[in-house]
């Protein structure tokens, strides 16, 4: 008797550290009720045993109890071009469904990548239109967060001339510039420790994460004169648009999520961008416009400042979400998903 009621508080104990997964470091989890993989512990393999490191380029251990393949990958921690949630290029981006699309925005616009309840990411966009040309080239120059009543931003600053010596990060937290020191591994946080910001390279590269909810990688680039040579960008010669390139992890995104990538994260998203096209190009510029890097606000955002970061999911979204087989990804141009 003495022993089953130890084995009770035992599953219990680890099916409690399994809703921690995001907050603490590990080496293996048991996941439990509710995901996917329930009943199944997963250990980290030895080529990357544990999910944080001192060293920015060994690659950490991520497990996630919602994927169908229920076993633990080695990632590294600077963005993915190629994989979903990242947003790269001249605004290239790969959703949540795995689909490849554009999104060109407007120079010196903003725009609504991600809206929910209680999260809401805006990107500003510059670039330029040379002479000829029916749209603006652009890239992601910086990104505006609203988190627990808070306001967090990064961003490119501009530079004529690249210097790989030289940092090009600005950081802003509640429109206070942050001082974040050069050097691998160097680390900031709130006061509460809900937002963290730590450098991943010396220069140019950081991991944000936010509590429970999401983890961004971001790297700060140039338009290099390969860059230019290849797609003609003819830019000009006092601006070499330092721009990022990001890839974004969401832990608690709810069923009415919005946004420009936001929304390839709902079940019921039906993704305009044909898989296998060269250059799918998707519109929304109206809906997803918005007045500033850190406004809440667009046509179809859903924020709301007084929100908690916890989210209810009903039986019947975790019922369909269990029985979706996501498994075929196609190099980024789509997933083939099955009930």
């Amino acid at each position: 008797m003495e022993i089953t009621k130890r084995s009770s508080l035992l599953i219990f104990f680890l099916v409690f550290v399994s809703s921690l997964i995001h907050a603490k470091a590990y080496q293996n989890l048991y996941c439990g009720r509710g995901t996917r993989c329930y009943g199944k512990h997963i250990t980290c393999p030895a080529e990357c045993p544990d999910s944080e490191t001192n060293n920015p380029k060994t690659k950490v251990c991520q497990i996630d109890c919602n994927k169908p393949i229920c076993k633990a990958v080695c990632r590294s921690r600077k963005p993915n071009c190629n994989a979903p949630g990242s947003g790269c290029y001249d605004p290239r981006f790969i959703g949540g469904d795995g689909r490849v699309f554009y999104f060109h925005g407007k120079t010196n616009e903003h725009f609504t990548l991600v809206s929910d309840s209680n999260l809401q990411m805006n990107a500003r966009f510059i670039g330029h239109r040379p002479e000829g040309r029916s749209r603006d080239y652009t890239w992601i120059q910086a990104l505006g967060i609203l988190f627990n009543s808070k306001t967090f931003s990064l961003e490119a600053t501009k530079t004529p001339q690249w210097n790989d010596e030289l940092d090009h990060f600005k950081f802003t937290y509640n429109g206070n510039q942050v001082a974040l020191a050069e050097g691998s591994l160097s680390t900031w946080y709130t006061e509460e420790k809900d937002i963290k910001v730590e450098r991943v390279a010396s220069k140019n590269g950081v991991m944000v994460t936010l509590k429970d909810v999401a983890e961004i990688l971001v790297n700060v680039v140039p338009i290099t004169k390969e860059d230019d040579r290849i797609h003609n960008y003819q830019v000009p010669s006092d601006d070499c648009f330092a721009h990022l390139e990001v890839q974004f992890r969401f832990f608690a995104l709810s069923q009415k999520v919005d946004g420009v990538l936001g929304r390839t994260y709902r079940l019921d998203f039906e993704n305009p961008a044909k898989p296998g096209v060269a250059m799918p190009v998707v519109g929304g510029e109206d809906k997803y416009r918005t007045n500033s890097l850190l406004s809440p606000h667009c046509g179809s955002c859903v924020y709301s400042q007084g929100s908690s970061t916890e989210k209810e999911t009903t039986p019947q979204q975790v019922m369909e979400y269990g029985t979706l087989d996501c498994t075929k990804f196609s190099y980024g141009l789509g997933i083939v998903c099955r009930k």
